[in-house]
């Protein structure tokens, strides 16, 4: 991540895993941690078992490439062990490592990046080698494993909550009604500027969501709504919000060119020197009827404007009253694949976990759009327009979010 962030390179942490190993396996076998006493009938020492006994730097790689969950299986193994994997410095390792690969992120799950931001008591040290009165109230700030496991998409998916048995029935029950069909307002630099038209491949892609309803007219460049059919089972509405008509947005994408967005209205700067916005009035009609919004943000290297996307979608969020539980969802969206694309849901050697993305990570897309300050609940989704990866996962949020009862969630 960008910015004041500390980077951690491996040697920092192998060295605090091996300052720990070496006061662990003591000659006297003492420890500073009560829960990490020898157990009786050692004659007051701790005997290293076989895997204790390899070079530290053999710990670390093996670490790396196990899942978080297998790291905390491996920390139920034994008292050192469960010391180890509850090193600070290892799962603030992992994050730094990690976040850029992962595909989604959302209200509940966005990291404090903030704790990427606080200095180190001592890179030599982790917080058990220290007195246990030093750490009491760094603990909570520190908490780099409860980052990790919660905002992890593994992680999430593993401890999501079993679905009640008589959910199913309910779901059977309401499959018999016909419910409303919701409708979304979509709009979004990402509309535009991209080399492919994310609007178009939805229109043309039946086996990812077929149509179901095409609009009969457009005013002010607002379509009145093209239908779609979720998983064959679910309608729902996209609305879309262009900033202006077509000739004027291929003209500015070919030349590389500004255009004026007649969507919002630009009223100034707040006393932070940031812009302020409001929509247009056709604009704030759509944002009164719809039951959620999708923006479409460009994921492109260095491409998107922070104040003004902040501000634009702020406007659009709060033109409406009790909008405040209508959900966002961003659509973190690039052109076509990534060269060599890396999946974010295998395992990787750390040489290929560090190699730079050719677009902007979700975490990052949060940060820059402000998402954590929104009230409303939000979801950042790695979508490509080519192919519309991703997509159908941050659908199938926002249905949920709308009070869509879907099989199997």
């Amino acid at each position: 991540m960008a910015g004041k962030t500390q980077e951690l390179n491996e040697s920092v942490v192998i060295r605090s895993l091996r300052r720990f190993r070496d006061r662990y396996f003591s000659n006297s076998g003492k420890v500073h941690k009560d829960n990490l006493t020898p157990a009786e009938g050692t004659g007051g020492e701790t005997q290293p078992g076989f895997l204790d006994i390899l070079p530290v730097d053999i710990h670390f790689l093996i670490m790396t490439f196990l899942s978080p969950a297998d790291i905390c299986c491996l920390g139920a193994t034994s008292r050192y062990w469960r010391a180890v994997v509850r090193d600070p410095l290892l799962w603030r390792y992992f994050l730094l490592r990690d976040m850029p690969y992962w595909p989604s992120i959302d209200h509940v799950s966005m990291p404090q990046l903030e704790l990427l931001d606080v200095p180190l008591v001592n890179e030599d040290e982790s917080l058990d080698d220290r007195e246990e009165g030093d750490d009491k109230g760094m603990e909570s700030k520190v908490d780099y494993m409860s980052e990790y496991l919660k905002g992890c998409p593994s992680c999430r998916q593993q401890w999501l909550p079993s679905r009640p048995a008589y959910e199913v029935v309910t779901s059977f029950l309401q499959s018999l009604v016909s419910p409303s069909e919701p409708r979304y307002a979509m709009f979004g630099p990402g509309m535009e500027q991209l080399d492919v038209s994310l609007v178009t491949r939805l229109m043309y892609a039946p086996d990812v969501l077929p149509v179901t309803g095409t609009p009969q007219r457009q005013i002010n460049g607002i379509g009145s709504g093209i239908s779609y059919m979720f998983n064959n089972q679910h309608k729902f509405n996209i609305l879309t919000l262009y900033s202006t008509n077509r000739a004027e947005r291929e003209r500015a994408r070919t030349q590389q060119q500004s255009i004026n967005n007649k969507l919002f209205t630009f009223e100034g700067t707040n006393d932070s020197g940031l812009p302020i916005y409001s929509p247009a009035p056709q604009v704030q009609q759509v944002c009164q009827v719809v039951d959620g919004f999708i923006y479409v943000a460009n994921a492109e290297p260095e491409k998107g404007e922070r104040e003004s996307e902040v501000a634009q979608i702020r406007a659009v969020m709060s033109c409406a009253e009790g909008s405040a539980s209508r959900p966002l969802l961003v659509l973190s969206c690039v052109s076509r694949e990534e060269p060599e694309a890396i999946s974010a849901t295998s395992l990787q050697s750390s040489n290929s976990r560090n190699r730079t993305r050719w677009r902007t990570p979700c975490v990052a897309m949060a940060k820059r759009l402000g998402l954590p300050q929104l009230a409303n609940p939000w979801m950042v989704q790695d979508t490509v327009a080519e192919s519309l990866s991703g997509l159908l996962d941050g659908i199938s949020w926002l249905l949920r979010c709308s009070g869509v009862k879907l099989h199997g969630s």
